[in-house]
């Protein structure tokens, strides 16, 4: 029998409560309480994080990662990475790399807990023997198929296989045939010997261990036959000395399990299961089979895509672990599943960035403004602060010539009541600037807008003239000379529903406009700003460079979130219209 592979009880029962910075009282945290309370917690509270590699992690496993390493944090306990990596069809080290990456980036470390469920191989094969020759477990040579007919309905029960009866030296000399590779893929399984008619599906004599002639990532080609899901995972834990391992909600259903095996084996340790609900978020799905298919069929471009609820994606999108982390307390920890609105998980980037961001110019889709009477030749500049709600935020220099490019959208020929931005004959503050009054606008063949002419009172540099006159409109600028050009990317929600789940084939609900594409410009001092930084476009949004594209002269901005919340009312007159 394997020992532990790392000793779980690193400090005493008495020092495994909740830090000074406490705790939450969340009903997991109040399960661990009471564990504590009842000295039944035998030594720290050790949890662990165990995703298996055959995906990339999204926003729903940052909440699993966030509870259990917080958990263990809070408890002053030990949290484990461990992947359970037993089906070596879909898993690959790539999946391995990306998810410590992600791991790290949201600011937790496992230190020298790393481990894999294929660690354990040899000590859960040695398992299932013993299960075998005590009568709680059997070799079964019916197809899959069968095995499904057999299995019964949730009303029904099942029927015994006619293997189930083999004798158990039978059985042993089969299992070890099959691990020799003797037989083909889906010739024979390894099952529990429970009840057919358990009341719980997942008790009716379940799959331990099949046959796999594929190359696993980590052993090789030194194993033909694989654990199930099932069955390595409560062992692992036992192993490892895992107190309370944490689970999404579709395992309830597999706890009595995961109990079963653990008490029919001679584990070294009993874990607790305990159940929270899984994160759903509107406009989006979550699942790894959907978003594995929105990769390969090329809806996006890769799980780094800042659509993507991807960890990778999100952090590419310019979202930060604060943020993520700040979302996930919002939410909670609950038993119960739901829904929640993308404009929370908005919410919390905002907030965060807020407070966080640096304040810079950045036109997305530019036109040319032309001052008329400005002195040919002339360069200004202008110090303006990048951080106004910081007195220590420090400044910028922001040169200012006779050309400048503005926001297309800042200009109508015809403009409503109560329009505070350019039109014939209007006047508007150049942010940080001078006061321009539009007099004439250039259009090209196509009937789209050019140019726009102004003149400027050199009397109002600053915001200030000796008439002491004000203007309610003010819109950002950058000076054309001096411009950085930039690809701009504004985002929308991947899909255009509120809940794509529920279309027939979740692909009908993509959003057409969930990726719009600028050539814009910006200050130049953005120039050097280093990928996967932030800050606010001033009235436009905030933005991050981004970390894989646009690396040379020409920067590329992905826009994170809106100032405000307008997607969603965005997206819905656009629907109504169409």
């Amino acid at each position: 029998m394997s020992d532990s592979p790392k000793d779980s009880t690193g400090t005493s029962p008495a020092s495994a409560g909740p830090s000074d910075s406490g705790v939450g009282t969340d009903f997991i945290r109040s399960i661990i309480n009471e564990d504590i309370r009842t000295e039944s917690l035998q030594g720290a509270v050790h949890t662990r994080f165990p995703p298996e590699p055959n995906g990339y992690l999204h926003i729903g496993h940052a909440k699993s990662i966030i509870l259990n390493f917080g958990i263990a944090q809070e408890y002053r306990g030990l949290c484990n990475l461990r992947f359970d990596d037993t089906n070596p069809v879909k898993e690959d080290t790539e999946f391995v790399e990306s998810i410590m990456e992600d791991i790290r980036w949201l600011g937790f470390d496992w230190e020298d807990r790393l481990y894999f469920a294929s660690d354990y191989f040899e000590q859960l094969y040695q398992w299932a023997e013993w299960l075998i020759s005590h009568d709680k477990a059997y070799v079964d040579e019916l197809s899959a198929e069968e095995i499904r007919l057999y299995r019964g309905t949730p009303t029904e029960p099942g029927r015994n296989s006619p293997w189930r009866d083999r004798p158990r030296d039978e059985s042993l000399d089969m299992f070890r045939r099959m691990r020799k590779g003797e037989f083909p893929d889906g010739h024979c399984i390894v099952r529990a010997r429970i009840d057919m008619a358990h009341p719980n599906i997942n008790m009716r004599d379940p799959a331990l261990y099949r046959i796999r002639h594929v190359h696993h990532h980590r052993t090789g080609d030194a194993w033909c036959i694989y654990p199930t899901y099932d069955f390595a995972h409560g062992q692992s834990d036992a192993l490892e000395g895992i107190t309370h391992s944490i689970c999404t909600l579709e395992f309830e259903n597999h706890r009595p399990l995961y109990d079963w095996l653990l008490e029919n084996l001679p584990v070294p340790h009993r874990p607790r299961q305990i159940e929270f609900a899984r994160l759903n978020l509107t406009w989006t799905v979550m699942s790894k089979r959907k978003l594995l298919r929105l990769v390969q069929e090329g809806f996006v471009d890769g799980w780094d895509d800042p659509r993507m609820p991807t960890i990778c994606g999100l952090r590419r999108r310019g979202y930060t672990p604060r943020a993520i982390k700040d979302f996930c307390a919002r939410i909670g920890v609950s038993k119960t599943n739901s829904t929640v609105d993308l404009a929370l998980l908005e919410f919390s980037l905002r907030e965060d960035l807020n407070a966080r961001a640096p304040r810079y110019m950045g036109v997305v889709d530019p036109v040319k403004l032309v001052i008329t009477n400005w002195p040919q030749g002339k360069i200004d500049s202008f110090d303006a602060p990048t951080s106004p709600d910081d007195p220590q935020g420090g400044t910028r220099q922001i040169p200012f010539s006779g050309e400048l490019y503005v926001e297309r959208e800042d200009y109508m020929d015809d403009p409503p009541r109560k329009w505070f931005r350019l039109g014939p004959g209007r006047e508007v503050r150049l942010k940080f600037a001078y006061y321009v009054t539009c007099q004439e606008v250039l259009y090209d063949e196509t009937g789209s807008l050019v140019e726009i002419r102004c003149t400027y009172d050199p009397e109002s540099r600053g915001g200030d003239t000796p008439d002491g006159r004000k203007v309610k409109g003010t819109i950002h600028w950058v000076s054309a000379a001096q411009a950085v050009p930039a690809e701009i990317r504004l985002y929308e929600t991947l899909f255009d529903r509120e809940n794509p789940e529920e279309e027939e084939d979740f692909t009908q609900a993509l959003n057409p406009r969930s990726l719009q594409v600028r050539q814009g410009f910006v200050e130049p001092a953005l120039a050097s700003l280093a990928p996967g930084e932030s800050v606010q476009f001033l009235r436009m949004g905030y933005f991050c460079r981004d970390i894989r594209d646009g690396q040379g002269e020409r920067p590329v901005f992905n826009r994170s979130v809106t100032l405000k919340d307008a997607w969603a009312r965005i997206i819905r007159n656009q629907r109504e219209n169409e």
